[in-house]
């Protein structure tokens, strides 16, 4: 086994702790990752607070994992020591069901193993990127491209991709009037995506604060959501509307600015359940989605896309000793916009 560095939570709600963790020996078709850097996504802190339920302690959160090969298994054939590569939100699914063969892996019918906080099929607990290596399955890595630094691609492993994929799966493009709520870690890159793909880009955020970077990365329009004019203004606009933040909303408000088949897409994850009227979808004949990360395939496509476009989040690199500060930082919606921990420092 292969000894490594980590930091855990030992139960819920706990400060990090720098422990030491045994990944598995290496099978066949496994690829060794020397993790350079890891994003903080909303949801390690949801899952290391358990406010999700079903927390798994102790936990290593992380699904955002840039790093190098640093050694393959016997039969790999995709991946060699030294190329640069990417794990995000799951590691192995069944490989059988029809969304696996299709390449929608994250929606396997057997169940997808995510990255943390997850059992794998032989009952063994997952643990993520806030450590120094990972042993994973070949067919769930994703080559970074050349053009791309690691730091700037972790982020895009979960945040990118929950981004892309919906925009993808709605057909967005030239003609379209797409409107993102929130201008966070999932709603910057939305708005770029959005733009890069052809679509009128509208942000909805809570203040006017956000409107110059907002627009610098492709918003065409923006607007605050504390004036109740906004929603007057922007009655039945938007062929879909792209919901990035993990707060509840006022769902019925949203819908009315849909128009006829407009598609209200959450990718963002409350830990309280949201309420609406039926008669919001029925006029106009609206629907409300949820949209999980993109397969194996569509996140290698969005990261080509990302480094074509100059697509990029904007981040803050820190040390492995500032993670419980970052968790209250992006508690407070104190970050423009997404941390990445400089693993060198664990």
């Amino acid at each position: 086994m292969c000894k490594t560095n980590v930091l855990s939570v030992p139960s819920a709600r706990a400060p990090f702790e720098k422990t030491v963790l045994e990944r598995r020996e290496l099978r066949p078709n496994d690829i060794l990752i020397d993790i350079k850097y890891c994003g903080i996504c909303h949801s390690d802190i949801h899952n290391a607070f358990d406010e999700w339920g079903n927390g798994m302690f102790p936990m290593v959160p992380g699904h955002e994992m840039a790093g190098v090969v640093s050694a393959v298994g016997t039969e790999v054939i995709k991946f060699a020591v030294g190329d640069r590569v990417g794990v995000g939100c799951f590691v192995d699914s069944c490989g059988q069901c029809e969304y696996c063969l299709s390449g929608e892996e994250q929606y396997c019918i057997k169940g997808v193993i995510n990255s943390y906080n997850s059992l794998d099929y032989e009952g063994n607990q997952t643990y993520g990127g806030y450590s120094q290596k990972i042993v994973v399955k070949e067919d769930f890595v994703v080559r970074i491209p050349d053009a791309m630094d690691l730091d700037v691609a972790s982020p895009l492993l979960c945040a990118g991709i929950t981004t892309y994929s919906p925009l993808k799966h709605w057909n967005i493009g030239p003609g379209k009037k797409v409107a993102i709520v929130g201008m966070g870690g999932l709603g910057h890159l939305a708005v770029q995506y959005a733009h890069a793909l052809g679509a009128e880009v509208t942000v909805l955020s809570q203040s006017l604060n956000k409107k110059e970077e907002a627009l610098s990365f492709g918003a065409d329009h923006y607007f605050a959501t504390s004036d109740s004019a906004t929603f007057t203004a922007l009655a039945n606009r938007f062929d879909l509307i792209l919901n990035t933040v993990s707060a509840n909303l006022n769902v019925d408000a949203y819908l009315s600015m849909l128009r006829l088949d407009g598609t209200l897409v959450n990718v963002g994850a409350p830990s309280e359940p949201d309420q609406y009227h039926v008669f919001s979808l029925i006029m106009q004949r609206r629907s409300i989605a949820g949209s999980l990360v993109g397969g194996i395939r569509e996140t290698q496509e969005m990261l080509n896309f990302s480094a074509e476009q100059g697509i990029a989040p904007k981040i803050e690199v820190i040390n492995a000793g500032q993670v419980d500060e970052a968790f209250e930082r992006i508690i407070r919606s104190d970050v423009r916009y997404r941390f990445v921990i400089d693993i060198s420092t664990l």
